[in-house]
């Protein structure tokens, strides 16, 4: 009798032991990283990174907090590839409230495992378009949105999502918000908090890696994951703004070095942020003739400086820069949602408005101004004569000596105080100045 309970202790202590996370198995793992602005090497170097850690962890589940305007068709085929084929479950989770998987985003959402979306979020607007705006043949044109719209079949025919719908994303720019793309079978669910969706994924069936995974997640331990500094710092590089701010300061830095020239620090930290410009839009969709628009304007209003234009022209510049700023940043998928923030664009622009003004300015008041330089900056100096002027000789003037002629060739003595009235050469025509009073 006593070795039965004993036994029937250890069987119970077993069963405890094997079922507490922990301690007889291991809690199931959860990544959780954000995907947050534009669709570019930036964003796909940290999924593989995201992908390679979650990996090495074992971990069983991986969850990406989607917020985007869209990007690069490149980055973007290749995440969804990489998203389509992973072992790990991958659910793309469009949050927080007022987030949006725009474009390239829509791609992303549906190529994954589980679709989500937070309350008062929207997808969609995938309709492409070409690196200097719209492609202008249409052939060409149809060509893009076709293969781009067989993408976007093919990946939620492949998650069992109303592949109907979603080519609309591409073909006719249909937009959807949470609620009307869960009633539309575009997404499998609507999840508000990290908590709901885990408890929401629980015993649901999904397909990874070519087999039928189903999600056991009661206790799963949660890591966050970040971006490492170097991918900060490169996504930092491909925000619109800054890559738009890089290029504008840099142009004006290399051409104030070129006017001004002296110590090549103006020219040299102006040729490292148009460098760096330069890359950010690499990374991003762009129009040409936006480029264009801030080249023009930068060298209107540097112009503008140099012939005295009072302004005239610098108005026209900060035109094309304000145009420029508009357009720049249009592309394929999503490029049409990129925009410069129109604060960003407004203080850079009074902030060089100031500038030029301050420039005219100080143009206006140097015209106004004496010459106090140069040969002309002698005419009306004051000196004395050190040797007779007989009626050539040597006088001292600003506390040099000169070689020097008398205007009206009489002699005049040494100590005689003079006067400039000409400059030939280094010899100063000079006049007593008695007889100029």
């Amino acid at each position: 009798m006593k070795r039965r309970d004993l036994a029937a202790f250890l069987f119970a202590l077993v069963v405890v032991l094997f079922l507490l996370p922990g301690e007889g198995l291991a809690a199931p793992k959860v990544i959780v990283t954000d995907l947050k602005g534009v669709v570019g090497t930036a964003m796909e170097a940290h999924l593989d990174e995201v992908f390679d850690a979650a990996q090495a962890e074992g971990a069983d589940l991986l969850i990406l907090r989607l917020d985007t305007p869209g990007g690069l068709v490149s980055s973007t085929r290749e995440m969804t590839t990489k998203i389509l084929n992973s072992a790990i479950p991958v659910v793309v989770w469009v949050a927080p409230s007022g987030a949006r998987a725009a474009s390239a985003g829509a791609f992303i959402v549906q190529s994954s495992a589980v679709a989500v979306m937070a309350s008062g979020t929207h997808i969609g607007a995938a309709h492409p378009v070409g690196a200097g705006g719209d492609i202008g043949e249409e052939d060409m044109k149809k060509k893009v949105a076709s293969d781009l719209a067989a993408q976007m079949r093919s990946l939620a025919s492949e998650r069992g999502r109303n592949a109907e719908r979603a080519e609309k994303m591409v073909t006719e720019s249909l937009s959807l918000t949470s609620s009307e793309a869960l009633h539309e079978d575009v997404i499998d669910l609507v999840a508000d908090t990290l908590d709901q969706l885990l408890s929401a994924l629980e015993g649901r069936e999904v397909k990874a890696g070519g087999r039928t995974v189903r999600l056991v997640l009661e206790g799963a331990s949660v890591e966050e994951m970040v971006p490492s500094r170097r991918l900060q710092a490169l996504a930092f590089l491909t925000r619109p703004d800054v890559a738009y701010l890089l290029l504008m300061v840099g142009l004006y830095a290399i051409v104030f070095e070129i006017l001004t020239p002296g110590g090549f620090v103006m020219g040299t930290s102006g040729a490292v942020m148009v460098l760096m410009g330069a890359y950010g839009l690499r990374m991003l969709p762009f129009n040409w003739a936006g480029i264009v628009l801030l080249v023009v304007g930068v060298a209107v209003m540097i112009l503008d400086l140099i012939v005295g234009g009072m302004g005239i022209l610098s108005l026209f510049g900060v035109a094309a820069l304000v145009l420029g700023g508009l357009v720049t940043f249009r592309g394929a998928p999503g490029g049409e949602l990129l925009r410069v923030s129109m604060g960003v664009l407004g203080g850079a622009i009074a902030a060089l408005s100031v500038l030029f003004v301050l420039a005219a300015f100080a143009v206006w008041r140097s015209l106004a101004r004496r010459t106090v330089s140069g040969q002309e900056g002698l005419i009306g100096a004051v000196g004395e004569v050190k040797s007779d002027l007989t009626p050539e000789g040597m006088v001292l003037c600003r506390g040099e000596l000169w070689r020097a002629r008398s205007a009206d060739g009489r002699r005049l003595a040494v100590g005689t105080a003079i006067h400039v009235v000409k400059v030939e050469g280094l010899r100063l025509i000079v006049q007593a100045r008695e007889e100029n009073n």
